[in-house]
């Protein structure tokens, strides 16, 4: 149709007709706010990097927990900085980690909200890095049974989806292997498939202490340019017993949350990561933007794409807005 008898402008003539037909919906019902679990009580230490965000011991984690399903928002992401660091990340699989005693005291206190845990090493390493060391390489096959056994702990806490970033070859498969072994099988794995090694991670490094000592994780993470391999990812992770697969970060990686969407039927996790967020915020602190409609426009750019699930930190600050509206 062409004009003069297709005019678009008839539907956008005010807010009411926008909504009427708008295509793609927000709803707190896809969202997960991310959380970092510091050691101690009455420690909320403000994340410079990140405004609004912070390390927070456990007692002050169940509050923002208890605000976060208040606000309808069904699930939350956990991040571990233990007491101490090691080249074994011991504190990663611990009984009493800080990892497991914020999930058990989330669903001894918030019972009905989703705790999604990051399986990760890099917080617990002494060097930084997402595994197990020999000489400078990170190594696979040995990192992969820690992941499995942190994995393992995290379930037996209590975590209702184990999500793992390491992005070690093999990694989905033998969690879900230990998973399914020790009485754990109805925990879902939310795996980081196409997980590229971006400098959109910067701030998140300080909120996780978990800048590299040395070197950095191009070895493992994936190189920005591709696509196909990103593809060959997320089937691979499938393949291994993922229930859920994500892209990270988003924003610069709408073509392939669109590519997955299209290839792969399974449910579809984007993680709108800490320096999207940052920039946002930044930018709108100097007058340069308007920080909400930002906000809302990058979001519903992540959905638009093909996301069912979106990890941001804009979770509660979206859920505010869509309430009031």
């Amino acid at each position: 149709m062409h004009y003069p008898i297709y005019r678009p402008r008839r539907l956008r003539r005010n807010d009411d007709l926008r909504r009427m037909i708008r295509e793609t919906r927000l709803s707190a019902d896809s969202l997960v706010f991310p959380l970092f679990v510091t050691p101690g009580r009455d420690v909320k230490k403000p994340i410079q990097a990140m405004p609004g965000n912070f390390q927070m011991s456990i007692d002050h984690i169940i509050g923002e927990v208890r605000t976060t399903k208040d606000m309808g928002i069904p699930a939350v992401l956990l991040f571990g900085i233990p007491d101490e660091k090691d080249e074994l990340a011991s504190g990663a699989f611990a009984k009493d980690g800080i990892i497991q005693r914020a999930v058990r005291e989330i669903k001894n206190e918030v019972p009905n909200i989703v705790v999604i845990t990051d399986v990760c090493l890099c917080e617990y390493t002494s060097h930084g890095h997402c595994g197990m060391l020999r000489g400078e390489e990170v190594d696979n096959d040995s990192t992969i049974e820690i992941l499995a056994q942190t994995a393992l702990s995290h379930a037996l806490a209590g975590a209702d989806i184990v999500a793992p970033s390491a992005m070690m070859d093999g990694q989905v498969a033998a969690i879900r292997t230990a998973l399914d072994e020790n009485g754990c099988g109805n925990t879902p794995v939310m795996a980081y498939s196409a997980k590229y090694a971006s400098c959109f991670y910067g701030p998140f490094r300080e909120a996780a202490e978990s800048t590299p000592q040395f070197g950095d994780r191009k070895s493992y993470q994936m190189d920005p340019p591709n696509s196909n391999e990103a593809m060959r990812e997320i089937a691979t992770d499938i393949e291994e017993g993922a229930d859920i697969i994500m892209v990270k970060p988003a924003l610069p990686y709408l073509d392939i949350i669109r590519r997955a969407k299209e290839e792969f039927d399974l449910p579809l996790a984007a993680y709108n990561v800490s320096g999207e967020f940052s920039m946002i915020k930044a930018a709108a602190r100097l007058g340069w933007i308007d920080g909400d409609r930002a906000m809302l426009e990058s979001v519903t750019a992540i959905k638009r794409a093909g996301a069912d699930i979106i990890i941001t930190y804009f979770a509660q600050d979206i859920s505010r807005m869509l309430q009031a509206r």
